[in-house]
């Protein structure tokens, strides 16, 4: 038979914007919009009551290999990412100060990615 050698430097699976998105559509509320046209998906928490507008807290760049996601993020962990990982850049087009922008090269693991959007969803949703 044929074996399968799998290298343990590489056995990890970067992840895709589909599976991002099904992970950002389970949030309470949110939903998906393209405000600035249909080169970038953004998850927005629907407002509570009438007079509120809906909160960005991601965005994903369509079509981007590998994925860009932009995520809200608290200014001091913002500037540790940057420094530790070339993949963590200041938000694309946002606050530089409160959003960044990883590349889902594989240097972040899902994890990190998953718990950087849950953060990002807290605080939209404490701020609204």
């Amino acid at each position: 038979g044929i074996k399968i050698l799998l290298n343990k430097s590489t056995d990890f699976q970067v992840i895709t914007h589909k599976e991002l998105e099904d992970f950002l559509l389970e949030f309470d509320g949110a939903w998906l919009d393209y405000p600035f046209g249909k080169d970038f998906a953004v998850y927005k928490i629907r407002s509570k009551n009438e007079t509120s507008k809906d909160k960005m807290f991601a965005l994903i760049a369509e079509n981007s290999n590998p994925v860009r996601i932009s995520l809200k993020c608290d200014p001091q962990l913002s500037l540790n990412l940057q420094t530790k990982y070339e993949s963590v850049l200041p938000g694309h087009h946002l606050n530089k100060k409160h959003w960044i922008t990883i590349i889902c090269s594989g240097q972040l693991t899902e994890g990190e990615i998953k718990d950087l959007i849950r953060l990002s969803y807290r605080l939209v949703n404490d701020s609204k």
